[in-house]
């Protein structure tokens, strides 16, 4: 079963959506307990407990840094990874409006990355979109073919956030070196689970997908990478973030990554070992059910399925009931109704989806019995559907 000292989980139940949001790491809350008192005044002040407060903010700067493989002058912190990526994705396109305006993105980017080059359109920019395979890879060849003359930037995730599949990073990087376009990686979800890619110019990451609190994001801006703030000028963060900073938070961030890099540099290999199980088990288990991503190249602790014949919410809700907290791959909802634009670029099936992202020290037995009792959910969930004639 779950480790009940798990924060926020019921008694009893299995948590499986480290994808969306990964528990609270130990080491960030020693780490925001003990800031809360020592780095609370305004880090830009010259008095003695705002130079306390600064010495913080530039150790945690320093370390998050040394985790990137970056220049502590390299790193600000924003308010969210969604803060991040549109400071790195408008900034580098602001940059660079004398070389042009063309975008590229991969078809399976993040939504924010989306938006943010919705807001380019908008403005008279363009955008090419790179597609992916069925696994949900982007070919770099094809990126490559879409840079031209007159792109201002290319965006590429580090690993998809819906299927887990590793993207080609160096090869496009490569590319992009070759075009002399600015590269931005957006490393939200597999920074702490896997080494950081290289080749970036730009890097965005949020802090509660390792563990450390809500409401602190990384980006991160090689030298000599041309960037201008699509927001009004200010003075914090070397003039990419605007706003008070939140020290303690910050302080906690940067203790949860190193910590929680340690820790799946440990784990890494027994929790994709889980997932290899999941993998081949719930096909054998559930008849007419697809898993999608790739099998090999992808992050260790993520594995999303689809469910022929079953609504996903209505899985959800049942296995939430048998003690597991999953989430879908897909992003529709009753609101909504609209597919994952993940899985529609993919090809793969877009409904009955359920995604589970396994946490740092996920228990084994809870796999076991996550694998046990799915088979009967599905079929129970499948015979309503059934007999309602739907």
């Amino acid at each position: 079963m779950a480790d009940p000292s798990t924060p926020g989980a019921p008694s009893g139940a299995a948590y499986f959506d480290a994808a969306s949001t990964e528990p609270p790491h130990p080491a960030a809350r020693a780490a925001l307990l003990e800031a809360l008192d020592a780095g609370w005044a305004d880090p830009a002040r010259l008095y003695g407990t705002a130079r306390g407060a600064r010495l913080l903010l530039d150790r945690a700067r320093a370390r998050v840094a040394g985790v990137l493989g970056a220049r502590a002058d390299e790193v600000s912190f924003t308010s969210s990874g969604t803060q991040a990526v549109h400071l790195a994705v408008l900034g580098g396109l602001q940059a660079r409006r004398r070389v042009g305006r063309h975008l590229v993105v991969g078809a399976v980017e993040h939504s924010s990355v989306l938006h943010a080059a919705e807001r380019h359109e908008r403005d008279g920019g363009e955008v090419t979109v790179v597609g992916v395979d069925r696994a949900g890879r982007a070919d770099p060849e094809e990126f490559a073919a879409a840079l031209r003359p007159d792109t201002a930037l290319a965006c590429l995730q580090s690993a998809n956030h819906e299927v887990g599949t590793v993207q080609p990073v160096a090869e496009v990087a490569e590319a992009c070196r070759a075009a002399r376009v600015p590269l931005f990686v957006d490393a939200a979800q597999s920074l702490g689970r896997a080494d950081v890619p290289g080749g970036w110019s730009f890097l965005a990451g949020s802090a509660h997908k390792w563990g450390g609190p809500a409401g602190v994001g990384v980006l991160a801006v090689r030298k000599g990478t041309r960037w201008r703030s699509p927001l009004p000028d200010d003075e914090r963060e070397g003039r990419r973030v605007p706003g008070f900073e939140n020290v303690p938070a910050i302080v906690a961030a940067a203790a949860a990554l190193e910590a929680y890099r340690a820790d799946m540099a440990a784990d890494a290999p027994r929790v994709s070992a889980l997932v290899d199980r999941i993998r081949a088990e719930v096909p054998r288990a559930v008849p007419d059910v697809e898993v999608v991503g790739d099998p090999v190249r992808r992050l260790p602790h993520l594995v999303t399925f689809s469910c022929l014949y079953v609504e996903g919410e209505a899985l959800l809700t049942e296995l939430d009931r048998l003690g597991f907290a999953v989430s879908s791959g897909s992003s529709c909802t009753a609101d909504t109704l609209r597919p994952s634009h993940v899985l529609e670029a993919m090809g793969v099936i877009t409904h009955g989806n359920v995604r589970v992202s396994l946490p740092r020290g996920v228990d084994a037995a809870d796999v076991d019995r996550f694998l046990a009792v799915l088979p009967g959910a599905v079929a129970r969930l499948r015979e309503t559907m059934r007999t309602a004639g739907r």
